[in-house]
């Protein structure tokens, strides 16, 4: 399995994280924790396999002056 390192779902671009899981529980459970970390997920079934794909939204930037 050479699954994609990024997928996009609705405009979005999500990126996978690394691992891929045997049911899709292990996946949700992997995806929740991402959440919880202010995430947005996706769960993709490949082969067999689930990946989980996740994105963060940048809400600010720093900007340093030198």
């Amino acid at each position: 399995m050479s699954p994609n390192l990024s997928v996009i779902r609705d405009g979005k671009k999500f990126m996978w994280d690394g691992r891929p899981y045997a049911s899709s529980e292990e996946a949700l459970h992997a995806g929740e924790a991402y959440r919880n970390d202010k995430f947005e997920v996706c769960v993709v079934e490949e082969e067999g396999q689930f990946l989980v794909y996740a994105r963060r939204v940048v809400n600010a930037v720093a900007v340093t002056t030198q």
